[in-house]
């Protein structure tokens, strides 16, 4: 039997340290489902793991991409599964690690499946969400498809537009694709570890994390890639806000306080996700033994 360890968990949990550990624990490798992390040019203020941690074990599915790349989830789903049966030829244990709860699931139980969407439509979307921006796109989709607004993320401007692409193009609700079905086979078993901080503690290591990433140069990584500020893998939390600033639309020391606070909301909603999927078994990121334990009994071994 192989198993596949996924850890999940908001931002600044501590994902990164303790999928190192478990790697060399059971002596395998890491597939990151972290959608930022992908891109070469984004590191500082996506918190990729460091030189030293990427040494420290495998990790799979990080800077293979530029931000200039067409990159989806079904993307993914194809690289992960590529790359986790290549691990599996070897190990029986393999670890998937992330936040991106949409990628997290993809790989484990398979994606639903939706129609395609013509060129025209997703212009006609494109040139409403430039004349009205979010809030355009959040009206919208409350009245083509309630059920799926009350869940999706309200703040992700991808999520919401691949739904809005979907409604108009087949004037039936996004949420009417989405499968009730079982998930899809798969040729390993997943482990579910969630890790979870309190959330006073977790907002500190957020305002921590962030004011380390500007000692680290967050600053200077988000002007570099002012020319691709449009593109959607920069619609992301520590380099909008900076963009801001370099448009003068706030300032500097409020594009740092809101990068704060976006990543602290987007804490948030990540918790939210992983209450209402999946069955996640919680512990805390300093809890090795007990995470090993759990893992033991679960049959996972070396």
């Amino acid at each position: 039997m192989k198993h596949l360890i996924v850890l999940g968990g908001a931002t600044a949990t501590g994902k990164t340290a303790l999928a190192i550990q478990l790697a060399q624990q059971f002596n395998t490798e890491i597939v990151s489902a972290d959608s930022r992390q992908f891109y070469r040019e984004m590191s500082i203020g996506t918190a990729k793991p460091s030189p030293i941690e990427l040494a420290a074990a495998p990790h799979h599915l990080i800077d293979n991409l530029s931000v200039t790349d067409r990159y989806s989830v079904g993307d993914f789903e194809r690289d992960a599964m590529a790359t986790l049966h290549t691990i599996f030829e070897t190990n029986d244990v393999a670890i998937l690690v992330g936040g991106s709860g949409l990628f997290l699931r993809a790989v484990c139980a398979g994606l639903d499946q939706f129609p395609d969407v013509t060129a025209e439509t997703k212009q006609l979307v494109a040139e409403n969400t430039e004349k009205g921006g979010l809030a355009w796109m959040q009206k919208t989709l409350q009245q083509l498809d309630p059920v799926h607004f009350a869940q999706v993320d309200k703040q992700n401007p991808a999520r919401m537009r691949r739904a809005l692409e979907v409604c108009l193009q087949t004037g039936q609700p996004y949420s009417s694709f989405l499968s009730s079905s079982s998930p899809q086979s798969r040729p390993f078993k997943p482990i579910y570890v969630l890790l979870t901080v309190p959330r006073p503690i977790l907002y500190a290591r957020i305002n921590a994390r962030v004011d380390a990433m500007m000692e680290a140069g967050l600053e200077q990584e988000v002007q570099g890639l002012r020319e691709f500020q449009q593109l959607t893998p920069l619609k992301t939390v520590g380099y909008e806000e900076f963009f801001q600033f370099f448009d003068g639309k706030i300032s500097r020391s409020t594009a740092i306080e809101k990068i704060k606070q976006h990543s602290r909301n987007y804490a948030k909603r990540q918790g939210t996700w992983f209450s209402k999927h999946g069955e996640w078994t919680a512990f805390s990121p300093d809890d090795l033994p007990g995470i090993l334990a759990f893992l033991a009994k679960k049959n996972v071994c070396k």
